[in-house]
Order: structure tokens, then sequence, then C-alpha cells
């Protein structure tokens, strides 16, 4: 097992790893911007680093930093957590030709992935199911491909960036007189935001789900699935509530995505945690991206599995093969999990500040990930994630009813939370049904 993890993250995530590390016996590092430096985890890993200022840049950004802290300390191991560096091919690549396990995927394979064109190009191949699409980048200054491209797919058509993500570098084309200027627009967008102007064209799917399957590899030829999440409640592409297992899915469909996701794995040689990410409508699912890393939502899965996928991070990473076997993993029962921001409610503008209270709810099948604590202020410099609520029930109705009660208890006084907007979630009729699609959300705030 590994002796020492530096942690390469902030907040909720960064506690979580902490935990799972000393569940372990593993010792923690943490390393921290200077406006950091009360977080919750900083106070309980068994070390910690100032790594630079505030500005994310010059702190969890900042490689030669990172590494210096992991030198320093005589850490055997990063953990890059999500977001931040957590799919960097460069990051990974740096932390292992410095003599460190970097907690995650190889480097070719983080980057064989991280570009969508040669990711759809691994997964047709491996026998996922992809959205009909281009076959690879559009032509350079080459109109009448273009057009018989968008025809053979069928309009409307998607342009996307391949190195996009975070829902940048998309545009949607729904008439043949509007797609080479979509095109070129797109490109220019693409160059400046990813340094690359690489773009493909997909099928636009009008009203899909957002469906996705956690899968755990060792690199050495074993992998399983963890079975699905629905996605689906989402404002501006960003996530807002997810639930596991996803409600209403054709059985087939999705015995075969299950198996084709295990199968990819093995195939690319995966190693670690990652999600397979799905459009899915009609009872077909269609491949969009993967996420080479533990994602947001991880809880809800590990609710119904009773697998700890942080821990399974760490062990893989220290050479072991996978513990558990597909036969292993028994679903059971609903988990949802609701993301507590710090924003506006109506306005959906950040919030930071000092915390005046803070009241975690409890009760059977509660779980809340969260760094918050009374006194501690959220600083304006980062992501506006301060807490993971999530429920677990033996049905969707009851896991739905104690999300109600539990938001009911949560105090957060000092600052706005988007604690509001869940609740009127939770009370959503279409909701309570299950199986909305990824505009329910916006059109139902009027966006």
């Amino acid at each position: 097992m590994l002796d020492k993890v530096l942690i390469a993250n902030r907040g909720e995530i960064a506690l979580r790893i902490m935990r799972a590390c000393k569940e372990l016996g593993i010792k923690t590092v943490a390393v921290h911007s200077q406006a950091d430096r009360d977080l919750m985890h900083v106070r309980l890993a068994d070390e910690a680093v100032c790594i630079g200022p505030a500005q994310s840049a010059q702190s969890y950004l900042n490689i030669p930093s990172l590494i210096a802290a992991a030198e320093v300390t005589d850490s055997v191991a990063i953990h890059p957590g999500y977001g931040f560096l957590a799919e960097n091919a460069g990051f990974a690549e740096q932390v292992e030709q410095s003599g460190f396990t970097f907690i995650g995927p190889r480097a070719d394979t983080i980057r064989l992935m991280g570009d969508k064109v040669s990711a759809i190009e691994a997964m047709k191949k491996a026998g996922v199911p992809t959205v009909p699409g281009s076959d690879g980048p559009l032509p350079e200054n080459d109109n009448d491909t273009l057009h018989k491209i968008a025809k053979r797919i069928g309009y409307p058509v998607i342009i996307k960036a391949a190195a996009g993500g975070g829902g940048r570098g998309m545009r949607v084309v729904h008439t043949e007189a509007h797609l080479v200027n979509a095109v070129q627009v797109t490109k220019s967008e693409a160059k400046a935001a990813f340094g690359d102007d690489t773009v493909y064209m997909e099928k636009f799917l009008e009203n899909p789900r957002h469906v996705e399957i956690q899968v755990l590899a060792d690199g050495q030829g074993n992998a399983i699935h963890l079975y699905d999440r629905d996605c689906s409640l989402q404002r501006r592409h960003q996530k807002v509530v997810e639930e596991a297992p996803a409600p209403h899915l054709d059985p087939e469909s999705r015995a075969k995505v299950l198996k084709s996701c295990v199968d990819a794995c093995i195939e690319i040689g995966y190693r670690g945690a990652g999600t397979f990410e799905f459009l899915y409508e009609d009872g077909g699912f269609y491949f969009i991206e993967m996420n080479t890393r533990v994602q947001v939502e991880h809880p809800v899965t590990e609710m119904v599995t009773g697998v700890d996928i942080v821990k399974e991070q760490l062990r893989i990473a220290s050479g072991e093969k996978l513990s558990i076997k597909q036969e292993d993993v028994v679903l059971r029962g609903h988990s949802f999990e609701c993301r507590i921001n710090a924003e506006d409610p109506k306005t959906f503008m950040p919030s930071p500040g000092k915390v005046n209270g803070f009241h975690a709810p409890g009760g059977n099948g509660i779980r809340v990930d969260s760094h918050l604590y009374a006194g501690y202020t959220v600083p304006p410099h980062y992501d506006s994630l301060i807490a993971k609520l999530i429920t677990y029930g033996e049905d969707r109705e009851v896991a739905m009813q104690r999300m109600r009660n539990a938001l009911d208890e949560m105090v957060i006084d000092g600052i706005r939370t988007n604690i509001p907007l869940h609740h009127e979630i939770m009370r959503d009729t279409h909701f309570e049904v299950g199986g909305v699609n990824i505009h329910y959300l916006e059109k139902k705030l009027g966006l």
C-alpha cells in the first residue's frame, strides 16, 4: 500500500480523499493556497504545504510547486481529485517522470480520452455506441464536404471542439445555410479557448437524458462497472442533481452498454476510476466523452453498490489488482445527490463570505460531503460548490423523501446558497416521476 499521498486539490474532495487515505493507513499531505489555509482537510492532514497565492494558476495549477511539495514531504503518490489538473496528461506525465505515482490513468490514456475525436474513434473500435458524426475532424476549406457530411448525419447537427469540455466550444446548426459560418466561428472559439481549432460534427439529439456509467479498472486486464447514474438536471451544462441508478432505462440497451464500457476499459488498458458519459434518447445510448477521474457525483454510486471508489483508486495505484469482481457488485436501493453551491438561488451569482452557522442534517440514509464549519470563510477565488447532500433509500420514493427532509434540516447561515432551488426540484411533479431530459431544468427556470 502507498505510504504517503499528496492531495493536489481543495474543498470537499480533498477531505474525501484524506478520509479514504486514513482508513487505509496512508499518511496525507495537504497542499493549499494562501486563501485556503483554514480548510478542514488542511487542519486534519499529517502535513500541510502552502503552494502559492489565492489564484489557481499560481497554486493548484502550478505543476512545479506541486512536484516540489511532494519532494519536500517525501510523498510517494499524488491524488489530483477532480477539476484543476485531474485530467491534465502533462501533469500525470510529469508526476510519473518525477518518480511519484499518479493516482489515475496513464498519461497516454488521459490524452486519448481528452481529445473528443480520438476518444470517439477508440470507443467505436471497442464497440461502445456513439452519436452519428463526421468520423474525425472536419476538413479545412472544403464546404462541399461539410454539406455532404451534415446531410448524411441529418439536421440538426452540432459542431464541437475536439479539445472542448464543460459546455464550451459547441454550436448547434439547424439549417444548411448556417453550417459553414457555424464551423468557422466554432473553430475560432476553440483556438482561443483551447489552443486547438480542431472541430468535428455530430447529430444533435433534441431531448436526450444524460446517463453515465461508472467503471473501475486496474490496468492489469481487469475491469468492472458500478452501474449507471442520471445527471440530466443541469444548468448551462453544469450538473445540479444526480441519482443512481438512472430511472426508466431500456433493460436490453442498458445491459449492452454496461458490458461495452467494461470491454472498452480492457481494450484501452484503462487504470483507475472512470466515467463513460452518454446521451440517452428513445432507448439508445450515444457516447459523448469519458472522464478519466473521480466524479463529483461518485457518492450516489457508492451508496447503491457499497463500493468505496476512492479507496479502490488508492489500491489500484499501489499496484493491487481489483479487489472486486463483477458478480460482487450488487445494486441495492436508490440514491440522490444535491450539489449545494454558495450562490444566489435566483441569479446564480457566487456568494462567498463567512459561514456564521452550519448544521448538517442526519438520520437514516443521509450523507454530507462538505468542508464547511461555522466560522469558515468561503473564498471568492474557486468553484462555488461547498457541500454535497446525499440520501439513500430502499427505493427512489424513499430516497427522495429523505432528501426533502434533509434539505429542510440543513442550515448554512451567513451566505446565500442554492438550497431553495433544491427544495423546488425535489417537489417538482415531473422530476418525481423520473427521466426528465437535459433541457428540463433550464426551461423550468426560464433560462
